[in-house]
């Protein structure tokens, strides 16, 4: 692997992002949103519908250090069905890793839906241990609630939709302030629309999609927002980006 910015430099693929732990604002916005996705060159979040194909070893790496980093997972609703996510639970040295950091051995899976069409019974829901949370609307609640009731924690965090402010900040009021979002790109969209996202990690592949796949966030009103580039690492063809927003201490070195 290449480190390209900001010193240059060849490091081993187990140097990225090594020991990463987002960091807790403070009370004037208590939480701390980190974005982490990945794109083709031509901007394609997917391809044939799921991400996996886009990115390589050391996206994959990235995605990992990432949920290894805060203290929960944010992911909307069809992101859970399509890329067939299952219990955060990770390997015993994440787990270890995590626990000498001061976070929890797993970090909590948060799911936004509004129609809470989730199944009970799916991989998501299937750790005794790890109860995740429904993130849905207020009309929605109870029918979500008698559905996955037994199964996760459900939560009304909005009247027409879910609202990103309303959802971060019951999770920061759980003790879940470091989040990890990791789409899908509606989900994205609300969250950079209403400026709620302090750092960007993306990840693009060497490779084009064309044709119809969304791009990492879409839909809702555009807001053009200025980031600061932290670092640019290479692996393999694939180009793994870090950037702040602006108004954020930069990372230190």
């Amino acid at each position: 692997m290449r480190r390209l910015h900001p010193d240059a430099a060849d490091l081993e693929l187990a140097a990225l992002y090594a020991g990463l732990t987002l960091p807790d604002r403070g009370p004037s916005r208590p939480w701390w949103v980190a974005m982490c996705m990945v794109s083709s060159v031509d901007g394609a979040a997917s391809t044939d519908g799921v991400s996996g194909g886009l990115g390589g070893e050391a996206d994959r790496l990235a995605l990992s250090r990432l949920r290894s980093a805060g203290d929960v997972v944010l992911v909307g609703a069809a992101t859970v069905r399509q890329e067939g996510y299952g219990p955060l639970v990770g390997s015993a040295e994440r787990r270890a890793d995590r626990r000498a950091r001061g976070l929890a051995e797993v970090p909590r899976l948060a799911i936004v839906t509004a129609s809470g069409e989730l199944d009970p019974t799916s991989a998501p829901f299937t750790h005794p241990q790890q109860r995740p949370l429904v993130l849905t609307t207020r009309p929605a609640a109870d029918r979500v609630r008698d559905r996955l009731g037994d199964v996760a924690d459900v939560v009304a965090a909005g009247e027409e939709q879910v609202e990103p402010t309303t959802a971060l900040a019951h999770l920061a009021r759980l003790g879940l302030s470091r989040i990890v979002c990791e789409g899908g790109p509606r989900l994205n969209s609300q969250l950079l629309g209403a400026g709620l996202v302090d750092e960007v990690f993306l990840t693009v592949g060497p490779l084009t999609v064309a044709g119809g796949a969304p791009r990492i966030a879409q839909g809702g009103t555009e807001r053009p927002g200025p980031l600061r580039l932290e670092s640019v690492f290479e692996h393999d063809g694939d180009l793994l980006l870090r950037y702040r927003e602006p108004g954020t201490p930069p990372v230190a070195r």
